[in-house]
């Protein structure tokens, strides 16, 4: 079938427009609750902030509006001829003027050195915070230091004493009867003694 033609005496305008609601935020089943009113309190803040955007533009179009109309008027007074000055004031212009400062000597300008360290110069916003990271930093390098120190003494020891066993084996080791070396014994004993009694 064929749609039906609109008659000529109806009228050919759109059904009206419906009104909208607003926007949603949460869901409408919400219970009442704690849900609820956090998105009852996201709806405000979001109208709020809207208001507030809304009331910044229409100042910030005034603002505009003020100073192109300022800069336009300006223009206009550029524009107009410029009127003449009194004579006692265009006088009292062309006069020289008696407080001139004298001329610059080469003493009075400031040596080129210290106009680059105040140049240089920056403000010490973390000044406290760089000291305090260079003390650490010079304790860190003190333990360092500290503890390679200890780690050669102690390694100079177990060397020591790995010489000293070798020794002492070497001398007890049986001769040519099978007997001790006493001679070398008593050297490695002696050095040992004298360490000893030097250390204490």
């Amino acid at each position: 079938m064929a749609p039906k033609r609109p008659l000529e005496n109806e009228e050919t305008t759109s059904p009206p427009r419906k009104q909208r609601g607003g926007f949603k935020v949460g869901p409408d089943n919400l219970p009442d609750g704690t849900w609820r009113r956090k998105v009852i309190k996201i709806k405000k803040d979001l109208i709020h902030k809207a208001k507030v955007k809304k009331s910044y533009a229409k100042i910030k179009a005034q603002e505009l509006s003020t100073i192109t109309e300022a800069a336009v008027s300006s223009e206009v007074s550029a524009a107009a001829p410029a009127q003449e000055l009194h004579p006692e004031r265009q006088a009292m212009l062309d006069a020289p003027r008696e407080d001139t400062p004298p001329p610059r000597t080469s003493q009075s300008f400031p040596s080129r050195q210290t106009t680059e360290k105040r140049r240089n110069k920056k403000p010490g916003y973390f000044e406290k915070e760089v000291a305090f990271a260079e003390r650490k930093k010079q304790e860190q390098e003190e333990r360092r230091k500290e503890f390679e120190r200890r780690e050669k003494e102690k390694k100079e020891k177990i060397e020591e004493r790995e010489r000293f066993r070798k020794a002492m084996a070497k001398a007890r080791t049986g001769g040519r009867n099978g007997q001790r070396k006493l001679g070398r014994e008593s050297k490695v004993l002696l050095e040992r003694v004298q360490k000893l009694v030097g250390g204490s």
